[in-house]
Order: structure tokens, then sequence, then C-alpha cells
């Protein structure tokens, strides 16, 4: 039967809708995207997100109540999980929201992967790319907010990304637990032949008020074919799951080895498949000798997968055999020559050259800007200061545990992929572009990804994988990244030069504030290679972190200027904000030296309108205390993703060495689901952030990535890790992101903490004490 739709009844997913429903025509530009003239589609209903196309599989006596849950005869529940599992948590969160409205246990619900649906689609990545600054509060941004939901729904990328997860998923998980909680009693009460208001749920059972109950298992059938009434979702008060500590569902078998990652995929028959690529950035594939190794041990194919026209496709070739060891000896030993292609003199010193040059001659795209800031710069005197810097960030590989990777077997006309994706739905699409067949011939088996960070959104591996394995006869065939090609064919994070320039008057206050940066944009580019749309228009990911600072300046002008490069550029963890952050944090530590005030202070005197952002400051200055003797606090303060950190660290130098003690980390991230996952969040994007300050450097030269590994690309050791506080600030506001936003604070506030100890302004990353 029918079930009713639920999408927009839901507070979570109405609270956007603008006020003024009977206006919905609207031009969307700039968005990321191509813009789009909606005309009359404004006035559809927002499509439900709680039945899929095709009902949620099942088996033996299991029974689907929606699109999300199926229950078996023994009660236990599976929850379809659209959110990809990369270490950050989300699998055990997304099962409290279940179990929370659901009255069950943790111990009984199971876990399954949702098959590719639109209804599992991410709704609220897109529209936090939306340009618009935090404090906005107005119908356009409201409008824009809703149209762009409504394109989310109607396009249904699955994808896990942006710190999203929970945020998208806080409204349609909970309405399907309510809903197939109403079920449940609405089929207890047939069976009783009570009202329902006489039922009430708790740990997987529906009992009546004299006592008699019936459990899920029991009820699950007749609820299937029973509509469901009144659907209410609980109150955050009576929440018993939600805020609770958890353990996370996913440890045990990752400690026990039955977790399945990647490279754990064993399909009968499976061959490998070693590769090599380009060492020159859009270089290509001159001539090789496939005979030299094809009567090696174990070879089985050389293919060449290149893709002759398409640049951003990577030329490169791969050796196919019984065992990846004989696929590995037999590339190194194959002949190859490279032709270097047009970006063979391609240089980081010509790319920051590049930069400069445009910051100097282009004025950008405003993203901010309120009051007059100019005139504030023309009425400056001999008695104000005037503060000007110029700072810079590396491109950064992502560097995850476990490479790049794909298996893939195509045989009677059918594709299986076994993937560690961000992106199933589009990994799902190109696969089935590249075998040249229905996406519906297309399976895809999906993992644990052994890290993403943002290099999981991309399905160049996939592209890889299926042209291998068109090429194996039917035999499954499992693609593996060495580390080296790995570092050297990322999808990095842009570089970047920001330029500030501030007026600091006779009583420390701003009169003025102006902020260009420059650097190429990732969206351009993942919407040209993903889905083939031309460049063009604003990219929030370049300047965010800068234009949409909480700090009341009077007067404050915010610009980016997008310079394309040959580079590869990708989403790398808390995109814009990693660089931007260290950036602008800075500054606002320098103008606090040059006001003769505190940075803290200064900080306070600038958040009189931002009580929560205040709130966060001052508990983490509070929690960290004062410095001991020989060490040095710096602090900062940052909101990305919907949440707020600030971060307070203590540094020394010992021996010539930059030593990060200690790192003191308060957030207000809304309702805080699961507190033991958001301290691992907070804990593990320090120290991503922290080996990104003081080590990340992917230097280019004659076109080619200079690191290989991690002797050269180093990451945090657990004997550099400091000791970490988080302190989460209790919040009644909905969810916001978690996975990203413990890191773009920490690398200003070690550098802030440098300059107490030095008087030395460090503005590059990584952080080198031998760079003044």
């Amino acid at each position: 039967m029918t079930k009713p739709e639920l999408g927009s009844t839901s507070k979570a997913i109405t609270a956007a809708a603008p006020k003024n429903k009977s206006r919905r025509r609207f031009v969307l530009g700039g968005l990321g995207v191509t813009g789009a003239l909606v005309v009359g589609w404004g006035v559809m209903p927002t499509r439900q997100r709680q039945n899929g196309s095709s009902a949620l599989p099942v088996m033996n006596d299991e029974v689907s109540l929606n699109g999300w849950i199926k229950i078996a005869k023994d009660g236990t529940v599976t929850v379809a999980l659209h959110k990809s599992e990369m270490g950050q948590g989300i699998h055990t969160a997304l099962q409290m929201l279940i179990a929370e409205e659901l009255d069950i246990g943790m111990p009984s619900i199971k876990t399954m992967y949702a098959p590719i649906d639109k209804i599992y689609g991410n709704v609220v990545v897109m529209a936090d790319g939306l340009p618009f600054h935090p404090d906005d509060t107005g119908v356009l941004k409201r409008t824009a907010v809703w149209m762009t939901g409504k394109f989310a729904r109607e396009l249904g990328l699955q994808l896990t990304g942006g710190s999203s997860s929970v945020k998208d998923s806080w409204g349609p998980l909970r309405e399907a637990g309510a809903t197939a909680r109403a079920m449940l009693v609405a089929a207890a009460a047939k069976e009783w032949a009570v009202p329902p208001e006489r039922c009430h749920t708790s740990d997987g059972k529906v009992i009546h008020s004299s006592g008699k109950s019936l459990t899920y298992g029991d009820l699950a059938q007749k609820a299937s074919q029973t509509e469901p009434g009144e659907i209410r979702l609980k109150n955050p008060q009576d929440f018993k799951v939600i805020g609770t500590p958890q353990a996370r569902t996913d440890s045990a078998s990752k400690v026990n080895g039955s977790a399945v990652f990647g490279l754990d995929v064993r399909p009968p028959g499976l061959l490998y498949a070693a590769l090599k690529m380009s060492p020159t950035i859009g270089g290509s594939i001159k001539n090789f000798n496939a005979d030299a190794v094809k009567s090696m041990p174990g070879v089985m194919h050389v293919v060449d997968f290149s893709s002759p026209g398409q640049e951003h496709i990577v030329a490169g070739i791969a050796v196919v055999a019984k065992n990846y060891w004989s696929a590995k000896k037999a590339l190194l030993a194959l002949p190859v020559e490279w032709l270097p292609g047009a970006h063979a003199g391609l240089s980081s010193a010509g790319i920051f050259k590049e930069l400069s040059n445009q910051l100097d001659t282009e004025s950008g795209f405003t993203y901010y800007k309120v009051g007059d800031p100019a005139s504030g710069f023309a009425a400056a005197t001999a008695k104000d200061q005037l503060i000007k810097a110029e700072y810079r960030a590396p491109f950064l590989a992502h560097a995850t545990m476990e490479p790049m990777n794909c298996t893939a077997q195509f045989k009677d006309g059918k594709l299986t992929i076994w993937a560690s994706t961000q992106v199933p739905s589009i990994a799902v699409g190109v696969a089935a572009k590249i075998a040249n067949i229905s996406s519906d011939n297309v399976h895809l088996h999906m993992t644990y990804l052994g890290g993403g960070f943002g290099r999981r959104l991309e399905v160049d591996m996939v592209i890889q994988a299926v042209k291998i394995a068109l090429e194996t006869k039917g035999a499954p065939v499992q693609l593996i990244w060495s580390r080296e090609e790995d570092t050297t064919h990322d999808m990095y994070r842009p570089a970047a030069i920001a330029r500030f320039a501030a007026v600091v008057d006779g009583s420390g206050k701003i009169a003025a504030y102006d902020n260009k940066s420059a650097s190429g944009s990732v969206t351009h580019q993942v919407m040209q290679r993903t889905f083939g749309l031309p460049a063009g228009g604003p990219d929030k990911t370049t300047a965010e972190g800068e234009f949409d600072m909480p700090y009341e300046f009077p007067h404050q002008k915010i610009a980016h200027v997008i310079v394309p490069t040959p580079v590869p550029l990708g989403y790398w963890r808390s995109v814009g904000h990693s660089h931007n952050a260290f950036f602008k944090e800075s500054f606002i530590d320098e103008l606090a030296h040059a006001a003769n005030k505190t940075p803290i202070d200064f900080r306070r005197e600038l958040l009189t309108q931002h009580p929560r952002h205040l709130a966060v400051l001052e508990a983490a200055v509070s929690k960290a205390g004062a410095a001991p003797e020989g060490r040095a606090h710096g602090v900062a303060l940052h909101q990305s993703f919907g949440s707020i950190v600030a971060q307070v660290a203590e540094v020394s130098i010992e021996n010539n060495q930059l030593r990060v003690h200690k790192v003191t980390c308060a957030v207000d991230c809304g309702i805080a689901v699961n507190p033991n996952i958001i301290t691992q969040q907070m804990e593990s994007a320090i120290i991503f952030g922290l080996s990104a300050a003081l080590y990340g450097d992917i230097t280019i030269k004659n076109g080619q990535v200079e690191q290989t590994n991690f002797h050269d690309y180093p990451v945090l050791r657990m004997n550099e890790t400091p000791d970490i506080h988080v302190i989460i600030i209790k919040s009644a506001n909905p969810p916001e992101g978690i996975g990203e936003p413990g890191t773009p604070p920490i690398a200003p506030a070690v550098a802030n903490a440098l300059f107490v100890l030095t008087g030395k302004r460090l503005r590059s990353l990584p952080l080198r004490l031998d760079v003044a």
C-alpha cells in the first residue's frame, strides 16, 4: 500500500521554507552548478524521503516498513545506511537516531548499505554550499536554501561529505523510526481493539496500559499493512539514546579483523592489477612494450586505460596478474615511454607567482561586504596604524591509510563493483557509462573506507578498474594503487595566497578591514570532471572561512580571485576552511597585537552579537588555564559546517623544534547525538590538521609532484601527538557538522602561540621555525 509522504511535514525539513509560499519563481545562478530558471516547479511539494522507487530488499522472515527499516520475526531491526563509514563513526550515530524514535536498544539493530535510490540522496550538502553568510537570515537566503534543497532531492546524489551526514539524516531517519513506531502501535491497537493512545513502546515492544505487550517481531507483518495514523517525533527532552555516549558499533569488527575494506574483497577467481600513471601532470603514453612482461610468472593482461582527449583522466597502464606481487614486479619491468605534455614546465614557484600576479591585477568576486571599508582606508591618518600581511598555503595530499583501490567484474553484460567510495550513486553512473550498459546492470558492493577526507569523492579509481575489467574476460580484478602513485596522483587541496589590510585607530578599533585571496577552484574542476559541466561562477569553498567570519567589523570586504590551474584539485578535509582559517585567525592576532590588546580580549570585543561563539571561546580559554613556564598559548576561533570551534594550543620550542604539548578544544555543534564520537572526531581532526600545519607540503617541479611517500610527506607520529581535551557545549539547536570543523583552528592556534614565544609571525604553511 502507499505510505504517506512525510517529507513536507517534518519540522527539520520545512524549517528553511520561505514564508511567502506564493512567490516561487526564481533565477538561481552561481551555486556551484549551472544556473537554472525554475518556473512553476517551486509550487510542487518537496518529495518524500521515506519510500524508495523499490521496496527495501528483505530476506527470510523480514518485513519492510519503509525505505529505511525492516524488522525480522525475532525483533531484529535492520537499518539501511546511506552514508559511507570511513572511521568517523557515522553508522553508530545513524543507528542511534533510529533506536531513539523506535524505542529499541542499540544491540537490537543490524545494518545494511542502502541501495541506490534518490531517497538516500544528500539534500543538506548542496544547500550548505550556497555562498551566504551565516548571519544572513533574509528572504533571499531562505528561498535559495529551500529551492536548492528541492533540487538536491530531485537529483538524489548519494554522497558522504561536507560534514553533513547527521545533519542530512536528522529528519528522514527520525521520521522513519517514528513512522515505524506509529505503524507498530496501530497494529497492536487493532489486534487488541483498543485506542492507540492507550499503547506505548519500550525496548522493542508495544505495551498496553493494562500491561499486556507484543514484540515488534510479532507485529511487523501486520504493521506493514496498517496506516500509521498520527506521527510524532520525540521531544528532545524525552531522548534516551540521543545525547548519550554510545560505543562504536563498528569497533569490534575492526579489532577482530572481520571488517571488510576495499582491499579485503576476495571474490572467486580474483586477479590483481598494479598501475603506473603519467609522472607529469597532463602527460600521456608515447609507447610501451607489453610483450616484454607477458611471459613473466602470473601475468595475464597489460591494459592501457588512458582516455585520449580527456585530460582529467590520468593516462596510465596496468599489469594484471594472478597476485599483486607478480603484477607489481611486471609493472616495474614494463618499458613505458611518456610524453610530458603541455605542463612539463609547471612548478610550485610559477603557480604562486601567478596567484600573486592575479591578486595584483584582478578584483575577484566579492563574497561579503558591509559598511564602506574603502572610505575607512582613505580616511586613515598618521595616528592610525595600517596593517598589511600576506599569507600562503601549499597544495596538500589526502594521504589516506588505505590507498586508492577498486574491484570490478564484467560478466554476461553485467558489472559488479566492490568499492570504498563516498559517492556510490556517482560511482555506479560512471561505471555504467564506461561499460556502456544501463545503471540497472551495475551492482555496487560498498565496503568500509580506510580513510576518505574527500579523496573518495572522486571516482578515477572506479573508471580505471572498470576499464581493466572489460579486458579480463569475465574475471574479477582488484586494482591497487601503490603509495607512490597515490601521493603523486591525488586531487590536491589548492595552493592559496591571502592578502589582508586593516586600519587600527587610536582606540584600538578596526576602522576598515579588507581581505582578498586567490586559489584554484575545487568545485569548478569537480563539476567538469564528474558531471561534464562548464566551470564558472563563484565557488564558496575558495573563500569560506574568510567571508563568513563572526567578527563584527563595521567596515569589511572579503573577495576571492579564482585562478585556474592544471593541477588536479579536490575536496580536502574542511576544504577552504583548512587554510583560510589559518589566514584569518593569524591576521586577527596581528590586529590584536597592533591594538595593544590580548588576542582573547580583542576577540571578545568583536563578538558582542555572537553569544554562541563567545561561549565557545570562553569555554576553551577557561579550561586551558595559564601556560606553564617555557610554553605559550595560542588561540583560534572558527566556524565551519555549522559548528563553532575554539582551540587553545600549548606550544614550546625544544632544541629549535616546535612542540605542541596540549590542545584544549571547545565545540558547539548543536545537539550532541553521541558525545563519544564528537570527542573522537575533534581529536582526529586536530591530529589531521597538525600533520598539515607542521609537515604538509606538496610541491611541483617540471610538471611532476615531488613527494612520493611518508618519508617526504610525513604525518604526525604518536609520540608527537599532544594531549587533547574536548569540551562539548550543551545546545538545543539541531545537529551540525562534526567530521571537519576541528581541523581549521589548529594551525592558527599553533602559529599564534609561536608568535608569543618568538615574536615572529609565521605566515606560510607548513610552520617552519627557520622561516621568518
